[in-house]
């Protein structure tokens, strides 16, 4: 009976340890016998007021009294578990506390049953998809009902007690580890590992962790240790929990987010960030560097012709002989397509950008092998050196862009060095910025929009608007053209002003016709948070159009927020203060996207158009969805698809439980009165 009271006592100074997680204990009549500080935190009950009520009359709904209290019963007398999940209780406040709770039964020394509940609050899960994994893990992760095993070690870390729900997860069996130190029985590594986080626990009384692998007979598993020193007993407290699924997505995400799913070469934004940490370096150290930008002449043929599987062959060998062809300290990186980039850092006599081109048109004359078929695809190769090109990313980038269209022009199966002489594509830039100045003057801008659907009932909620430009001179001029430049020029705040008051101006009409409460999506820029009337407008702008702030939605990329100012958080601030719907674009592109939802606060989430192109065909885009749609919502966030094109990719959708869609399957972009007209809906 001492033992199994020193156990408890164990237990409760660990709970009494850990504030984020509720922890009660009740007896058989559901009264509180035990209230930790997590639990005063969740539900605002001091130990004082809690010790004593019954469960029923301090956090349970009143609704769902009768069903917990015969649950309990059912426990006590039939020996029916109450099973894990999440449930809503209240507050002292009356206020509703979404949790997920987890139950364990004991039999005191006085063999008397107490009930443990351990909750967690579901409203705190903002956290990247990583530590979504790990709270999920983290819901299991006591006692009966978890995959976690406990246990006690005696501070020189022999084992003296543990408690495991599946033993089939321990290393070694309990009768060859109760009583020994636990170093001897794991590998040399992982024991020093534990040995340094037990000391650590011991010498900073609190709480130390740490992870580890270990190889066990159905391949590698990764855990995680949680240590606690319970000074009064002179005794560690130890939760080991198999992380393996959690490591295992968090790599995968990890190489979707930095590296090419095809080549495994890293993608465009980690090759474009280590161009920046190159450019610092070569800064410091006054060195040269150079940037080739790389395109396979006559791939579109190629593909187009054999299809893209044999495709895809070709690009994952140009990968291998790019990588193969250069030094460990140089980066390849693929843009996107056919267009990789290759990053030389430290050019020298003997290492320069001229030889190195040279050399790898060499490489790709010869012939590929694919499919049983010898296919010679030959290179064009633009090159942009440090400092004479350019001084940024962004412009060596586009100077050798531009480089390799002129070697394409010149014959390709060459190389060219960036001249302004030879910037043809600067030359479109200036006739479009010329252009655009006094466009809106001329009436020249229209904006269209595209229906978004509820998945689920199939009808049309709102719209996203989107900007189209005819030019007299220039034609149609596409977003991808214009609105970079509008956006370097600075011309893209009164465009995006009347953007907004256009798209409102019709929200307006558009709900008062269908008597309907739609929600108008319109894309945000960079430039437009830098300036000042920003939120002025916006307020008097749904004033004017008597819009309430919820049925306006914002969509910011990403590439907005990797800018970091300080003015771009504060305006996000205010609109969210305002009342306005923030969603993230594009999401899944960009290799930061979880760290900034848990550091902004976003209502939606849309999935980018590659990944939504890609879940009927393979895999890992299906996953990749999966499981953005399931962080998505355990942030209580809405998820919009976009791109959809086919009713397969809507099917999958539905399945998965995404909120809404919007794409060529259902409409293409239509002009006010178009949209106006339209009825539509995917369900009968």
């Amino acid at each position: 009976m001492s033992h199994q009271k020193s156990t408890i006592d164990s237990i409760h100074q660990l709970f009494d340890a850990v504030d984020v997680i509720s922890v009660q204990g009740y007896d058989e009549e559901r009264r509180v016998i035990y209230w930790n500080v997590g639990s005063e935190l969740l539900y605002g009950y001091c130990e004082q007021e809690a010790l004593g009520n019954k469960l029923e009359e301090l956090i349970i709904p009143e609704p769902m009294r009768p069903f917990i209290v015969a649950a309990h019963s059912d426990w006590l007398n039939k020996d029916i578990k109450i099973p894990a999940g999440e449930i809503t209780l209240c507050n002292k406040s009356g206020n509703e506390v979404h949790v997920f709770s987890s139950h364990v039964m004991f039999v005191n020394q006085d063999n008397k049953k107490q009930m443990y509940c351990i909750d967690i609050s579901l409203a705190e899960t903002r956290h990247a998809q990583a530590q979504v994994i790990f709270k999920e893990n983290m819901l299991k992760a006591i006692f009966e009902g978890t995959p976690d095993i406990f246990f006690l070690m005696q501070e020189d870390g022999t084992i003296t007690d543990y408690h495991a729900s599946n033993k089939k997860q321990l290393y070694v069996s309990p009768k060859d580890f109760i009583g020994k130190p636990v170093a001897s029985l794991l590998p040399a590594k992982v024991a020093s590992k534990l040995k340094t986080h037990i000391t650590k626990a011991i010498e900073e009384d609190g709480i130390s962790s740490f992870e580890y692998e270990l190889n066990v007979p159905h391949g590698l598993i990764y855990f995680e240790a949680r240590m606690i020193y319970l000074k009064s007993d002179r005794q560690i407290a130890v939760i080991v929990r198999d992380i393996t699924e959690q490591h295992k997505s968090n790599e995968v995400i990890r190489k979707q987010a930095y590296f090419d799913a095809l080549t495994s070469l890293p993608n465009r934004f980690l090759s474009l960030d280590r161009l920046s940490q190159m450019l610092n370096d070569a800064e410091r150290n006054r060195e040269r560097t150079a940037v080739l930008f790389l395109d396979l002449d006559d791939f579109k043929t190629v593909n187009d012709s054999l299809g893209h599987e044999a495709g895809d062959k070709i690009l994952i060998e140009a990968a291998n002989r790019l990588n193969l062809a250069l030094r460990k300290e140089d980066t390849v990186g693929r843009i996107g397509g056919d267009e990789f980039i290759v990053l030389l850092r430290a050019l020298t006599d003997n290492h320069n950008a001229l030889e190195i081109a040279e050399n790898l048109l060499t490489i790709f004359r010869r012939p590929f092998q694919i499919d049983g078929r010898e296919l010679i695809l030959t290179l064009s190769i633009g090159i942009a050196i440090y400092p004479e090109n350019g001084n940024c990313a962004s412009d060596l980038l586009r100077n050798a862009d531009t480089a390799m269209y002129q070697a394409k022009a010149i014959g390709r199966n060459t190389y060219s060095f960036f001249t302004k002489e030879m910037n043809l594509t600067m030359t479109r830039r200036f006739e479009i910025e010329g252009q655009m100045h006094g466009a809106l003057e001329r009436n020249e801008f229209d904006v269209y929009y595209q229906p978004q659907l509820d998945i689920q009932s199939g009808h049309i909620t709102g719209a996203e608007a989107l900007l189209r430009w005819h030019n007299p001179i220039l034609g149609n001029v596409t977003p991808e053209e214009f609105i970079p430049i509008a956006e370097q020029t600075g011309l893209i705040i009164p465009i995006g002003k009347y953007v907004i008051k256009q798209a409102l101006q019709f929200l307006s009409e558009w709900q008062n016709v269908d008597q309907q409460k739609y929600k108008m999506a319109v894309n945000f820029s960079p430039r437009q948070f830098r300036d000042n009337e920003l939120i002025g407008f916006i307020r008097k702008s749904l004033i004017d159009t008597n819009i309430s702030p919820q049925h306006l939605e914002l969509e910011i990329t990403e590439g907005v927020l990797m800018i970091g100012k300080s003015y771009i958080r504060e305006s996000h601030l205010e609109l969210h203060k305002l009342g306005i719907k923030l969603s993230m674009d594009d999401f899944g592109t960009g290799y930061s996207s979880l760290s900034y939802l848990r550091q902004y606060a976003f209502d939606a989430l849309k999935i980018d158009r590659s990944f939504i192109d890609g879940i009927t065909r393979n895999n890992e885009d299906y996953d990749l969805v999966k499981a953005t749609i399931a962080m998505a919502h355990s942030l209580r966030l809405v998820v919009v698809a976009e791109g959809v094109e086919i009713r397969e990719q809507l099917t999958l959708l539905e399945e998965l439980g995404c909120d809404y869609a919007q794409g060529y399957y259902f409409s293409k972009p239509l002009t006010a009165k178009q949209l106006l007209e339209l009825k539509y809906t995917t369900k009968p």
